[in-house]
């Protein structure tokens, strides 16, 4: 039975651990919990039901009526390569989910630009992702 990812009450941090269940490896759950941490799930929001973002890759990134839906990192991988994908979103934004992306090998990213392009906490962030990714969830 198909299950329900994104309803009005769910919290960013509580839709990525909806899109974690089954996923063993470490730099995916790491990118997925950064995407759910940042801003409260809004590219994980995007990713399930932005039909703009859907359409620049012939299919949705996360497919909320799957069995066990996650994010499709090869398909965010070819977005970020796609010409005008980041048309309404601000350079913060952009860079999350390119350096999400990163950490499961899908885009290089350029650290100062990343780094300049964020806010403290949006930092904080990035450094917990990374050192997820690397060595597991400490917690």
């Amino acid at each position: 039975m198909p299950m329900t990812v994104v309803s009005d009450s769910t919290t960013g941090e509580e839709l990525a651990e909806r899109l974690l269940e089954g996923v063993v490896n470490e730099p995916m759950r790491a990118a997925t919990k950064l995407l759910g941490a940042h801003s409260d799930g809004y590219w994980l929001r995007r990713l399930t039901s932005d039909q703009e973002l859907a359409a620049l890759v012939d299919h949705q990134l996360i497919d909320p009526s799957g069995r066990c839906p996650t994010v499709d990192w090869d398909g965010v991988g070819h977005l970020l390569k796609t010409p005008g994908w980041s048309r309404g979103t601000s350079r913060s934004q952009t860079a999350v989910l390119e350096f999400a992306a990163s950490l499961v090998s899908r885009c290089p990213v350029q650290i100062g630009r990343v780094s300049h392009a964020v806010d403290d906490a949006e930092f904080q962030l990035l450094l917990r992702a990374m050192e997820e990714a690397s060595y597991g969830d400490p917690r």
